[in-house]
């Protein structure tokens, strides 16, 4: 440790948390990895970069990429001509440089960390494939990294409430996976519809009985929910939700936050899930309703998945969905796998045309949820990279946000028929920096309950981006003058200067160890891996020195959810 302070001197501190007033220009002091109170006078001073007016944000924060685990790894080998078409350099640097939609992990965090993030949470972990997870999240530089333990299909849950399981002993399960994991949070796929998949269904509604099980989307999505409540989980349950991109599931999506009554939950990539059917096309957009919904419901977050326009991959765990999209994929060939029994992935290569209405009308009702759900504390940035594109258009989008005659520009240059069925063109909001710095860093963090991230108080993880404060702002956004991670400079001007590695960020809330007499006999008779071994050791974390464990604490009755 150094007794000597790194001073940012001058900056404009763009913090929505309380730490500057109006905007005003402020001093920084860095030291020890942290955001440090302004020192004695008589303190060392051992750097003094002098910001002259630009903009300070802590670091930014994504709160749902696919950046790890079995579906990331297949989407390389199934598209290998994107490595070669993104690649920099000579081969031998293609490992740490290649990759566009299916970026390398190497690549991963040094992108990232170009643009001003510095965590990102891998949305998807089947708990049977946590440890390749892990493995490679552990590869990813620089960046922060945390999980969240995909639950509501797998075989052990839904026998034990087919059974009749009491909420308790589904707590213990849920609280069990978590530590086993190593996870931060639990997502919920297309609740019960990927195990019914198996059993040859191809839709499952919220009320429906799943086909073995007899039990239905809403009691599993539920019974989660409240599971972590109980626990004191942070992050509320991540629901996926059913009829992932079928026209008219904006019903479900509404009938979902119903069935939550108040519980906490954050739904994930809104877009997908905001569609009617209404016009001659029978595909519309429900995102008034939808964002209606969501301002009624004080206990839900979401975040968005904007698609952006040109070639990806989609890669989910709902393989019900991925299968009924095989027959889209561009180029054609496509994945779908299944990991014990436990969950899947589906993978199928995509190409989003502006011209073609369907995907300019999804373009269009992403950006109206953004522009009608009204609290920013809310709504989070994502793409779901790489389901409606990558991670990188992620300054270009904050401009679609901010400016509005550039939105309106390319509103005109899409499939025409679009403006006539879109709410867009009428929307004169446009987000202002502090609507950025909650979306994209203060809100994500309280969210995950990253009570030391997404602000800059004494005392915070000193990740801190300063911004040319540019009247374009995607070229602000795409190439920070400066970023600090652990108060170590690691990018300046949107170029890599240093690496490192980060943190890998859990929860650990308490549950009764019995759960595990219940739990031995299923792993002996239906896994191929024993119960031991399914635990994932801190020393497995911690390997190699790359990085540390940062534990979220529970939440207390007396904490807000959001």
């Amino acid at each position: 440790m150094s007794d000597a302070y790194t001073l940012l001197r001058g900056g404009r501190v763009c913090d929505p948390t309380g730490i500057a007033d109006g905007g005003g220009l402020r001093d920084l002091y860095l030291k020890d990895g942290r955001i440090a109170s302004p020192p004695p006078a008589d303190a060392r001073i051992g750097e003094v970069i002098e910001l002259e007016g630009r903009i300070v944000m802590a670091g930014a924060i994504d709160i749902h990429s696919h950046i790890g685990g079995g579906k990331v790894n297949l989407a390389r080998l199934l598209l290998p001509e994107e490595h070669r078409e993104h690649a920099s350099g000579p081969d031998e640097l293609r490992r740490s440089g290649s990759g566009l939609f299916t970026p390398s992990s190497f690549v991963t965090g040094y992108r990232y960390a170009e643009m001003g993030y510095t965590a990102a949470f891998e949305p998807a972990m089947l708990p049977s494939n946590a440890r390749h997870t892990h493995l490679e999240l552990a590869d990813i530089p620089i960046i922060d990294k945390g999980c969240y333990a995909v639950l509501g299909n797998d075989d052990f849950l839904l026998e034990r409430l087919a059974a009749g399981a009491t909420q308790s002993e589904v707590n213990d399960y849920v609280a069990w996976i978590l530590h086993a994991t190593q996870a931060v949070g639990v997502k919920v796929v297309n609740p019960g519809g990927i195990s019914a998949f198996k059993f040859n269904q191809r839709r499952l509604e919220l009320d429906e009985a799943h086909p073995h099980y007899g039990i239905t989307p809403r009691r599993i999505l539920t019974t989660l929910a409240t599971a972590l409540s109980d626990l004191g989980v942070p992050h509320p349950l991540h629901v996926h939700c059913n009829n992932l991109g079928i026209p008219g599931n904006e019903a479900v999506t509404r009938d979902t936050i119903a069935a939550l009554d108040g519980l906490p939950a954050h739904l994930t990539h809104l877009q997908f899930h905001s569609y009617g059917t209404e016009g001659d096309r029978r595909f519309s957009s429900a995102a008034a309703e939808i964002a209606e919904a969501v301002n009624r419901s004080p206990n839900i977050s979401v975040d968005v998945g904007q698609i952006i326009f040109g070639q990806t991959i989609t890669a989910s765990a709902d393989i019900m969905s991925q299968f009924r999209n095989s027959g889209l994929a561009s180029p054609r060939k496509w994945v779908c796998t299944d990991i014990e029994c436990d969950g899947g992935c589906g993978l199928v290569p995509f190409r989003y045309r502006d011209k073609a209405f369907v995907n300019a009308l999804q373009w269009a009702i992403g950006l109206e949820l953004f522009l009608l759900i009204e609290d920013p504390w809310r709504v989070y940035l994502t793409t779901d990279h790489p389901n409606g594109g990558p991670f990188t258009s992620y300054p270009h989008l904050i401009r679609l946000l901010m400016d509005r005659s550039f939105r309106n520009e390319q509103l005109a240059r899409i499939n025409p028929d679009v403006a006539a069925h879109s709410r867009l063109g009428s929307i004169e909001r446009e987000y202002t920096l502090d609507e950025i710095a909650i979306m994209t860093r203060a809100g994500p963090a309280r969210v995950l309950g990253l009570r030391d991230r997404g602000h800059l108080h004494p005392g915070a993880v000193a990740d801190v981006v300063v911004y040319d404060d540019l009247p374009d702002r995607e070229a602000m956004f795409a190439a920070p003058a400066w970023v600090f991670k652990n108060g170590r400079p690691v990018a300046r001007n949107g170029r890599l200067t240093a690496t490192g590695w980060g943190d890998t960020i859990v929860v650990r809330p308490d549950f009764d160890p019995a759960i595990e007499r219940r739990l031995k006999p299923w792993f002996e008779d239906h896994q191929t891996v024993r119960l031991g071994n399914f635990r994932i050791a801190d020393g497995e974390i911690l390997d190699h020195g790359r990085g540390g464990l940062s534990i979220v604490p529970t939440l207390t009755a007396s904490d807000p959810c959001f």
